[in-house]
């Protein structure tokens, strides 16, 4: 396979929108946020080089006190050769930045929500003096100020916050999620030799973050068998995820919120009454701070969320608790124990133990990336089932399972769906999947008028398999199928 160098992968609109920002050649206020990791730095990079911008000034905003902060800033100025008088306090570092921003630099500063610490705070009253004076003069200021945060309710705190002093200073902003599928596909197709069980187990460790996709290219590990990917990657002295999920996820947090966490990275799907249940056993005394770590990991966070069967009202008792982001659940799910006990321990056996886990972790992120991957297609016209609703799974107290439902309210049609990881159960789980599907008929009235598909999806179908499912009638697919045309 010819050897490519790494590109920008992805991003095409967020690309274009921030590109047509930095060549008004006029004042902006830019607001970024997105998970770590997640790309926010290399699209502001790649966006000054194709808009030729040269005259920026990047901070890495520090965990830190004042004088911290400012001691970064003046190593980032010195680092970059801006030019004027070195900051010497938080009053002065803004001052300093609207100096550049007037003479035409791009200043970005990345981890922005740090300001949102107490004793960081009064950054953002100075910064809106200084805001509000390249507001006024905005046609003559040719330069302008990009904000970068991965805690999307400190960001909404300092930026959107009525109360916030840079309340309604933004001139735009970008949100950015993980890549999609698509963008997946040609980062593997550029770099690999893809396959259905390869893409699966890559999307499950890392999702659409681009920068472990990376990492793995230049461990040259993206065409590697899974157990070499996992060695170099997690269990070597060197291996650049190895502290990862430590350093960008859980380190602020100090065991805090570990019991919620493992638990529903290792139970996917559970329950309030589950997870009481779970803390009762482990630490009795914990169970009635349950409720307020599940509320700061969910809208402070965003790193997990709670789950209602397709059709049901949000109140409703039945929700169920997931890890949000791919890597952090395989993580939590199946390499933390492992990595950390490579000293004491045979790698091989590590390696092994990790794999298995992450093998059964891979079920339930086969349905997500199923769910995913039919929702790209309907937006990109590809694929017989044009989407109208998000696609999502149904239960009940009955013990109806439903992986995922489909609708297409227009050709009023639905497709109930499930899922397998292995290709052999999907056969031999046929009729109890149709026991579902007649409860789920009996407790849905308004949807058996409609036309009822059936589909049947593993990552890799063998022909006899995809036969025998079409015999019993079921629309038989897999992940072939479902990246056709991605």
């Amino acid at each position: 396979m010819v050897a490519h160098d790494w590109q920008f992968y992805g991003r095409r609109d967020e690309l274009r929108q921030l590109t047509d920002i930095l060549t008004r050649n006029r004042w902006f206020f830019v607001k970024i946020s997105g998970r770590r990791r997640i790309g926010k730095t290399s699209l502001v990079q790649e966006a000054l080089r194709l808009s030729g911008r040269a005259r920026v000034l990047y901070i890495q905003v520090p965990d830190s006190d004042p004088a911290g902060v400012v001691s970064t800033a003046r190593d980032f100025f010195a680092a970059f050769q801006a030019p004027g008088q070195l900051p010497n306090s938080l009053k002065t570092l803004a001052s300093s930045i609207a100096g550049l921003i007037r003479q035409g630099f791009i200043v970005a500063l990345d981890e922005f929500q740090y300001f949102h610490r107490s004793a960081l705070y009064e950054f953002t009253s100075h910064l809106q003096t200084e805001v509000d004076r390249l507001s006024t003069d905005a046609g003559a200021v040719h330069g302008g100020l990009i904000v970068l945060g991965s805690i999307h309710t400190e960001m909404s705190a300092l930026l959107d916050d009525r109360s916030a002093p840079l309340f309604n200073r933004l001139t735009d902003t970008l949100e950015l999620g993980h890549l999609d599928l698509a963008s997946i596909l040609e980062i593997q197709r550029t770099h690999s030799e893809p396959s259905p069980e390869r893409f699966l187990f890559l999307w499950n460790l890392f999702e659409g973050v681009p920068k472990f996709y990376r990492d793995c290219f230049e461990q040259g590990t993206l065409g590697a068998d899974r157990k070499t990917l996992l060695q170099r990657m997690f269990f070597s002295s060197s291996s650049p995820l190895r502290t990862e999920a430590e350093n960008w996820f859980l380190r602020e947090f100090r065991g805090r919120y570990d019991l919620v966490l493992k638990f529903i990275a290792r139970n996917p799907g559970c329950s309030n009454g589950d997870l009481d249940a779970h803390a009762q056993s482990e630490d009795p005394d914990s169970r009635r701070q349950v409720a307020g770590y599940i509320k700061i990991l969910s809208e402070r966070y965003g790193m997990i969320e709670r789950l209602q069967p397709i059709f049901s009202k949000p109140t409703a008792r039945s929700g169920r608790f997931y890890i949000r982001d791919n890597f952090l659940r395989s993580w939590l799910a199946a390499l933390a124990v492992p990595a950390a006990s490579v000293n004491f321990r045979p790698i091989e056996q590590l390696i092994e133990e990790a794999d298995a886990r992450l093998m059964n972790a891979e079920g339930h992120g086969f349905e997500r990336l199923v769910a995913q991957a039919y929702a790209e297609r309907s937006r990109r016209g590809l694929g017989d089932f044009p989407l109208t609703q998000q696609v999502r799974g149904y239960w009940d107290r009955k013990g109806t399972e439903i992986d995922l439902v489909a609708l297409d309210d227009s050709g009023r049609r639905i497709r109930l769906v499930t899922c397998k990881r292995s290709a052999e159960r999907l056969l031999s789980d046929v009729s109890a999947f149709e026991g579902h599907v007649h409860r789920f008929l009996l407790a849905s009235p308004r949807y058996r008028d409609w036309t009822v598909e059936k589909a049947a999806i593993a990552p890799l179908l063998p022909p006899e398999t995809r036969e025998g499912l079409q015999a019993r009638g079921y629309i038989a697919e897999d992940l072939d199928d479902l990246t056709r045309g991605l």
